[in-house]
């Protein structure tokens, strides 16, 4: 789950990480109030969940609350487009007008949780701001690392020697240090999955702030913290990933193709979406049906894919363990009888319960392609995505009650 910038930098204020004054506004009169209170140049920055604002005109400075009004007046209610969003970019509801700062510096700092040691590691870099991508590619050399073993938690020594590593001057090595240390605070005690600061500022005056701040949280911790779970704006999802979340289908990344994919097991999802590429075909999302058998995930995913105009054909890829084929094959039956799926439907399943799976799809006398294995899946499911502009059931064949 993933916040705004202005709720990330009250969680960093609450952990002892200094950031600058400011206050959130809905309209132009709320802004013209704070831009008052704050006195001198202010800083209007849209609030959405993506980055690169700047360079979209998410982010501008007013010199009055005048103009803070005007530019919050232009802001809301209108759709920002940057390289992190839709091309129909996301809505802007509100701004976060900030005391404009006379930055010296910039920095960068984040913690994420690397899958290779299975630890979190701080990434740092004296070069931060709005090109950091780019200093990742060109000059790699230029991202620090530290690896925070979980059970003795970060450690001061490594933030001094991050610190130093960055070229900030001595008498900056103790606050960087704080920051680090309250950063990893931050990370553990609310099961964050990324959390950014960027850029990390030194200020004329000599001060550390967190200028620009992301906080994602990992959805499977969110029982433990009601109160970052009121802070979900659905607002900024994918109306079909909201829709998915809304249904029970959690595991669902909505992609830019055509084949709607239902499959059990992350790494078997990305193998199924990797087969339909080398297919000639496109996937329409990533979705991990899970292990638990349950007719209405089932039957919720087939409710996404016929809310999605792009897709034109399902392919239902499953490898029976603990997910039971014939409460998947259930499911699939159930849908049928609570929608008109005018979709081409192509089926590859083996493993726990398949038999029973066959039979009931058999009696159900539904129309599917069965498929062999999983890149004869792939392919039938390309051939059939092509020949459904009109989102029609193919017609009967000898795919039809194939065996799968």
């Amino acid at each position: 789950m993933k916040i705004h910038e202005y709720q990330a930098k009250s969680l960093l204020s609450e952990f002892g990480i200094p950031v600058p004054q400011g206050g959130v506004a809905a309209t132009a009169a709320e802004a013209r109030k704070i831009a008052s209170e704050l006195g001198g140049k202010v800083v209007v920055k849209a609030q959405v969940h993506a980055g690169g604002r700047g360079k979209a005109g998410g982010m501008k400075v007013a010199s009055t609350p005048e103009e803070a009004a005007k530019l919050t007046e232009q802001m809301i209610g209108t759709r920002l487009v940057t390289h992190q969003t839709p091309p129909e970019g996301v809505p802007v509801s509100k701004v976060l007008v900030e005391k404009a700062l006379n930055v010296e510096r910039e920095f960068y700092l984040s913690i994420v949780v690397d899958s290779i040691t299975r630890m979190p590691v701080m990434i740092a870099s004296e070069a931060g701001g709005t090109d950091i991508e780019e200093t990742a590619l060109v000059n790699p050399e230029r991202i620090l690392r530290a690896y925070i073993d979980p059970a003795s938690g970060f450690q001061a020594f490594q933030g001094r020697n991050l610190a130093y590593r960055m070229n900030l001057n001595p008498a900056q090595l103790r606050p960087a240090t704080s920051v680090m240390t309250n950063l990893y605070r931050l990370f553990q005690a609310k099961d964050c999955s990324l959390a950014e600061i960027n850029p990390l500022v030194v200020t004329a005056e000599g001060e550390l702030l967190a200028l620009d701040a992301k906080l994602d949280f990992d959805d499977n911790a969110l029982f433990r913290h009601s109160d970052i779970e009121q802070l979900h704006d659905p607002e900024q999802e994918d109306p079909i990933e909201a829709r998915a979340h809304e249904l029970g289908v959690k595991n669902y990344v909505k992609l830019d193709g055509n084949i709607g994919c239902l499959v059990n097991g992350a790494g078997l999802a990305m193998a199924v979406i990797d087969t339909i590429t080398y297919a000639g075909g496109s996937p329409a999302n990533f979705l991990d049906i899970g292990a638990i058998n349950n007719t209405d995930r089932v039957v919720g995913a087939f409710r996404v894919f016929t809310a999605d105009p792009s897709v034109k054909a399902i392919l239902v890829n499953i490898f029976g363990g603990i997910a039971r084929i014939d409460v998947i094959a259930r499911g699939i039956v159930q849908a049928h009888e609570q929608m008109n799926i005018q979709l081409p439907l192509i089926i590859n399943a083996a493993g726990t319960n398949v038999d029973e799976g066959k039979r009931i799809l058999a009696e159900a006398n539904i129309d599917f392609i069965a498929a062999t294995d999983c890149y004869d899946a792939a392919r039938k499911a390309v051939a059939a995505a092509k020949g459904s502009g009109g989102r029609q059931k193919p017609q009967a064949s000898g795919n039809k009650r194939g065996k799968i």
